[in-house]
């Protein structure tokens, strides 16, 4: 299935749910509530290798919860964190696939169970991969601050990425998705190495915001926007962890600077600070205001919303019963 075939089947969905499909939410956060230990440099990607059931446990929890794209374990999985664990990169590529499987495998078996029931209000979901910044890979918080340093060139990153990039798409998910990227050096960079790598399957990049109003890099996203706009590759652009309370403003923004369509998951607004590797106090959305806020964010343009850190299944039940109430 060719580019335009998997985009087509995007579009079908988002149809199919109103004009808005709803993203899943917050993955290490939902792991942690079942016991997983992930107070590691691999983040919540150290379950592919201790847990993987419990991956797909998360997986199932959100599908039941309704959501329409559930995006894998591999944000911050890479073959040099693996690597820097003592994996071969044999076994590193192994989990990377894995983490499209556990998605995949989660999606066909509550499909099969709920497609026997009639009058169900679900959708077949579909797998996005998740690629996490380089940042995320260095797991000091830079990608909360866009400052990779001078030697990080736009060859570099595309190194970073191009191995990871290829296992996934071989691995065979829906959807792409490139997370929390902070600068438009790496959106440029992923753009490139898609073109590159003659990938066949749709990505959305997601940048984050510290402000509410521009990259953390500093750069304004009519700048960030730039290389995105100009790729048909990418089918959507959008926002992830970031504070709920930026989101209006910020789709706002985008609607005026870009065609695509529009992705929004934000973060239950607890700030993580990177080198503390911890969460901060701040003011936080529950369940009920982002139930009340997911129709602003549809109306305003979102055409895909979820969440992000802290948030959990029962944010996006709230999410989906609001936007699938029409």
């Amino acid at each position: 299935m060719g580019l335009e075939k998997k985009c087509a089947l995007l579009e079908d969905l988002i149809e199919k749910c109103g004009g808005c499909a709803v993203v899943d939410g917050g993955f290490a956060t939902q792991l942690e509530i079942h016991g997983a230990a992930i107070n590691d440099p691999l983040w919540s990607a150290v379950s592919l290798i201790k847990s993987p059931e419990l991956i797909k446990r998360v997986h199932m929890e959100y599908l039941e919860a309704g959501a329409d794209i559930v995006v894998t374990s591999s944000y911050q999985a890479t073959i040099p964190g693996f690597i820097s664990r003592g994996l071969s990169i044999e076994e590193s590529e192994s989990l990377l696939q894995k983490s499209v499987e556990l998605a995949v495998e989660a999606r066909d078996k509550f499909w099969d169970k709920v497609s026997k029931v009639s009058g169900h209000s679900y959708n077949r979901a579909l797998v996005a991969a998740s690629i996490g910044s380089y940042g995320a890979y260095l797991a000091d918080g830079s990608e909360y601050s866009g400052n990779y340093g001078e030697d990080v060139s736009l060859d570099k990153l595309k190194d970073f990425h191009r191995r990871r990039l290829q296992v996934l798409v071989e691995a065979g998910p829906d959807l792409l998705a490139f997370e929390t990227i902070p600068n438009k050096l790496e959106a440029q960079a992923c753009v490139e190495l898609l073109e590159e790598e003659n990938v066949q399957i749709p990505a959305w990049i997601c940048f984050t915001s510290v402000d509410g109003e521009k990259a953390p890099s500093g750069e304004s996203f009519e700048e960030c926007l730039e290389p995105l706009n100009k790729s048909n590759n990418i089918y959507a652009v959008g926002i992830n962890c970031a504070p709920p309370q930026f989101i209006e403003n910020l789709i706002r923004k985008f609607s005026k600077l870009t065609k695509k369509a529009i992705v929004v998951y934000p973060n239950s607004g607890e700030v993580w600070d990177g080198k503390a590797k911890k969460w901060l106090p701040s003011q936080c959305f529950g369940d009920d205001e982002f139930e009340m806020f997911a129709t602003k964010w549809r109306d305003l343009g979102a055409k895909l919303i979820g969440g992000c850190c802290r948030t959990t299944p029962s944010t996006i039940k709230a999410i989906s019963r609001d936007l699938k109430r029409r």
